[in-house]
């Protein structure tokens, strides 16, 4: 990993005030040797500025080090007291939060279901509330990922339609703090680009089933949300012989599959694959159904964007849609040859991405409270 920039002059006192809080935040409690070997900082310029952190409540005492050789010494960590973020994952039946330090650590989470008349922005802040009542230190943001699309100024597009920002607007006040809205599949996404298996990709497409089928596109490294954020709903990609304007994968579609094949249309998708695996022939027809949609569908991407490979998150993991999808790609493989992988992250990947945001979010916001901006330290 690329070492904070610093430098020794009181001029970069922004600069390297900001390393040491980034290496700790990183690295967890350091020595002062330590320090100034991930900053590059002399030891004297590491004393001046944690004297500085210190009196701004950014660092504090973290024990000693006795596993070195030599007189023992103190270490500093980030101060307990820095406060949190929220990291939410929205899907069609509940919230899942999880209270995040400025580590990337989750101190605390809850789950509930949306009760069925209630205000699901009211619910959110509830299960934030009673988070945040087991720790000590105050709520400075908020990354919450939602199904449908997102765009740039927050707003949401869903089966509802546009909501012109009111959910962003309405939880921001509610809470206290700002909010970032993003879609559930990107946050998957900028999970595997973090820390799974797109990280040593430099392009994919990741393709989450869950509820509905969504994608999350990754070029050069970076997340493509798109001009106006549809960059990914490839739910509904044309598909021969289906209507435009049809939705190529899905709960919905799966419950038509199981009516056609004479299985329990109230099952779930994920039932239906166990029941596949179990060797029941009209699970296994519906399985083989699912498996040439998708790929049908990641080889409209691929056509487009030529991505190294697509990684299956959620339900497309299940083993045995895993496999359908490898037989329908060897088919085309002469023409159109795809590499497809499955997630690090499984069903939890939208909330991984969400603590990964919302922690970096933090960080940004604590951070340039507590050390000058480089603009003001440069006049």
């Amino acid at each position: 990993m690329a070492r904070p920039l610093a430098g020794p002059q009181t001029l970069l006192r922004t600069l390297n005030g900001r390393a040491i809080l980034e290496s700790l935040a990183r690295r967890g409690p350091l020595t002062r040797a330590e320090l100034m070997t991930e900053t590059g900082l002399s030891r004297t310029a590491v004393t001046q500025v944690l004297r500085m952190l210190e009196g701004t409540d950014a660092v504090a005492p973290a024990g000693v080090d006795r596993e070195t050789r030599g007189p023992a010494a103190g270490r500093v960590a980030l101060h307990p007291a820095l406060g949190f973020a929220a990291a939410v994952h929205v899907d069609t039946v509940a919230a899942h939060v999880a209270l995040v330090d400025a580590t990337g650590a989750v101190r605390v989470e809850n789950h509930a279901p949306f009760p069925l008349k209630g205000d699901r922005v009211e619910h959110i802040a509830e299960l934030i509330d009673a988070c945040l009542a087991s720790v000590a230190g105050p709520l400075h943001v908020a990354v919450v990922g939602v199904p449908g699309i997102v765009t740039a100024d927050g707003g949401i597009r869903d089966d509802q339609g546009p909501d012109g920002g009111a959910f962003r607007s309405a939880l921001s006040t509610r809470l206290g703090c700002p909010v970032r809205v993003e879609n559930d599949v990107n946050l998957a996404a900028l999970a595997e680009l973090s820390d799974g298996r797109g990280a040593e990709l430099s392009s994919f497409a990741l393709l989450l089933l869950d509820g509905g089928l969504g994608g999350g596109v990754v070029i050069d490294g970076r997340l493509h949300r798109g001009f106006s954020g549809v960059a990914g709903e490839v739910m509904y990609l044309p598909q021969t012989p289906l209507p435009i304007g049809a939705p190529v994968l899905g709960d919905a579609v799966v419950r038509d599959l199981a009516l056609v094949h004479g299985r329990d249309p109230d099952a779930s998708i994920d039932q239906h694959l166990d029941a596949a695996a179990d060797g029941d022939e009209a699970a296994i027809a519906m399985a083989a159904e699912m498996g040439r949609r998708l790929t049908i569908a990641a080889g409209s991407v691929a056509l487009i964007l030529d991505p190294e490979a697509f990684i299956l998150g959620g339900t497309a993991a299940h083993p045995v849609l895993v496999d359908a999808v490898a037989r329908v790609a060897d088919e085309f493989a002469a023409q159109l040859p795809m590499r497809f992988i499955v997630s690090s992250f499984g069903p939890e990947a939208p909330l991984v991405g969400a603590v990964q945001e919302s922690a970096a979010a933090l960080r940004a916001t604590v951070f340039s409270r507590l050390v000058p901006s480089a603009d003001k330290a440069g006049r």
